[in-house]
């Protein structure tokens, strides 16, 4: 990995398991008040989540270059390439490249640990 740091993946890492950790609202509309739903609200997802505004602000902020090693980190820690196939990777990566990169890589299901698996096959992890 030569354009993106392991610490903004290790950023990214944390804050999608915040983002994975939300649930389906029990309440459509929590109001003003989060002391009256006993803090269960804090886990729901709704549309203007910070959490999820800040990983697409955070992720919009990347460098294509940096965009481009963190989806073929995705997929070398899925297990769609080995490190042997990293360029493939990152080849396709820059294939699928658009403005909505942000929005598909966060649809990705357990993106947290593809990432922390990618990093790991490259000798780092987030343990520092």
């Amino acid at each position: 990995m030569k354009a993106i740091s392991s610490e903004k993946v290790c950023f990214i890492i944390v804050k999608t398991r915040e983002f994975d950790a939300k649930v389906a609202p029990v309440i459509d509309d929590p109001g003003d008040n989060p002391a009256d739903d006993n803090g269960v609200e804090v886990l729901a997802d709704y549309p203007d989540d910070p959490v999820y505004e800040e990983l697409t602000s955070f992720l919009d902020s990347l460098s294509e270059d940096e965009l481009i090693e963190l989806h073929a980190l995705v997929m070398l820690g899925r297990g769609d390439v080995d490190l042997d196939g990293w360029d493939e990777a990152m080849q396709t990566a820059a294939d699928d490249l658009d403005e909505n990169i942000a929005h598909h890589l966060l649809e990705i299901p357990l993106i947290s640990d593809y990432l922390a698996e990618g990093l790991s096959q490259f000798g780092q992890s987030c343990a520092d």
